[in-house]
């Protein structure tokens, strides 16, 4: 319950402030972009189980 909440409130944060990279190629990203990626994807993933 408890890892729910702080993934939520994580994910929120992060709409809020981490730039989206929905209409990018993923393949031109830069290292740094695809680690953002990857953490936004883990965030979410987390927050909806």
């Amino acid at each position: 319950m408890f890892k729910k909440i702080v993934f939520k409130t994580l994910a929120r944060i992060n709409r809020a402030i981490l730039p989206r990279y929905s209409k990018r190629d993923i393949n031109r990203l830069s290292n740094v972009d695809k680690v953002l990626v990857a953490y936004r994807y883990w965030v979410t993933k987390n927050a909806l189980d």
